[in-house]
């Protein structure tokens, strides 16, 4: 049998299991091989060292950036805001200072493009049923113990095969390929700005939706430059604790819940997942205080997903979260008035229906990624007319 490398065997098993959704054979056409030494600028050399020296044609100019002394930048992207001097690479490992201009290495170059159904995200409340492109390239702003796509997340973009796919290009495909939205996923689409808000703003024109799958840590100026072109959201709130963000995952609480008070003032569908993983972020009593404060401050209409952990990356010595953890913090989530709480993770489990928050009848039902009974009209509950919020139709 002919050998294959372990990354095309883990995208070659995703196509073969994966739900409702055929794999996009476009990977294998559009991939590019990367060679050891490293990434080839346009003029055929090869960059030195850990960070480039020069540009190649998948550099940007960086999207709010300061110009410092000695040629220093300072990144205003997030709250990392990184001060690099010439050949710094940022921490999301995406940005580099190149003779004093701050340099974004991923535009143009995604690492990963598939067509996922729009509850994978996971977005309930949003175009039920409908297909997204979705898109990432390398990088991210944390440093998360428990990540799930850790090969790409904590990767730079000349370690990776990768499309080459410009902003206009992207638009083009999820049009070939019947898709309503275009999700930036999979790694932490803040860390390639600049490609994401130019593919967001042609595909606004052409009628397709953008969705921001996210681990909020981002400054509020370029996410109200976002929001102008933003439909939906998911914000992964990974816990209600500074300390637990700061050892976990590397970053701090009040960037994300501004994020989320920002995304509410903009009127932008979103919903928010915690993931729970065990020992860190199934405590009761944080669960309760990350309740209240989603009331306090966003009210009671916004999707949250509690998502069972499985053991990956740093933390694969942990157990998977136990289901009755997740009925228990849900059941605590509707009590406290949050009004639509899911359990993510567990296929088949009623958390994954939704429900009228009037009536308490069965609006969605949901299988996998398939939805087999559908009760709503419009935005309405077949039974008793009240509205449910999200984009339905």
């Amino acid at each position: 049998m002919k050998k294959i490398s372990r990354r095309k065997f883990l995208y070659c098993s995703a196509a073969v299991f994966s739900t409702a959704i055929p794999f996009d054979p476009f990977w294998f056409l559009a991939e590019t091989n990367v060679e050891a030494s490293g990434p080839v600028d346009i003029s055929g050399k090869v960059f030195k060292g850990d960070a480039p020296a020069k540009l190649w044609k998948w550099s940007h100019e960086g999207f709010l950036y300061e110009k410092l002394k000695k040629n220093r930048v300072a990144c205003g992207i997030c709250p990392n805001r990184c001060v690099l001097a010439p050949g710094d690479l940022s921490v999301c490992r995406s940005k580099v200072n190149i003779d004093g201009i701050l340099y974004t290495m991923a535009y143009g170059n995604p690492c990963s493009v598939h067509v996922d159904p729009i509850e994978k995200k996971p977005l309930f409340h949003f175009k039920p049923e409908s297909r997204a492109l979705s898109i990432a390239t390398t990088g991210c702003n944390f440093r998360c113990l428990n990540c799930q796509n850790w090969e790409i997340s904590q990767a730079k973009p000349w370690q990776v095969r990768r499309y080459e796919l410009f902003p206009q290009d992207v638009v083009a495909k999820a049009q070939s390929v019947g898709a309503k939205s275009i999700a930036y996923t999979y790694s932490e689409p803040t860390t390639f700005f600049e490609y994401m808000i130019d593919i967001a703003r042609i595909a606004r024109e052409e009628g397709i939706y953008n969705l921001w799958i996210s681990n909020g840590y981002i400054n509020q100026k370029p996410l109200l430059e976002l929001c102008k072109v933003l439909d939906a959201a998911n914000v992964n709130l990974k816990s209600y604790s500074d300390a637990i963000y700061r050892k976990l995952n590397g970053g701090r609480l009040e960037p994300v819940l501004n994020t989320f008070k920002t995304l509410h003032e903009q009127r932008v569908h979103f919903e928010m997942t915690n993931l729970v993983v065990p020992g860190y972020v199934d405590d009761t009593d944080m669960a309760k205080r990350m309740c209240e404060w989603i009331l306090n401050n966003l009210g009671p209409d916004y999707p949250l997903h509690f998502l069972r952990f499985f053991p990956r990356y740093k933390l694969d010595r942990l157990s998977p979260t136990p289901i009755s953890t997740l009925i228990r913090f849900r059941e605590l989530a509707m009590n406290e008035g949050i009004r639509y709480v899911y359990v993510g993770n567990v296929p088949g489990h009623e958390g994954n229906n939704t429900y009228c928050h009037d009536c308490g009848k069965l609006l969605v039902e949901r299988k996998g990624y398939l939805i087999p009974v559908y009760n709503l009209v419009g935005n309405r509950c077949k039974f008793c007319k009240s509205v449910i919020p999200g984009v339905w139709v």
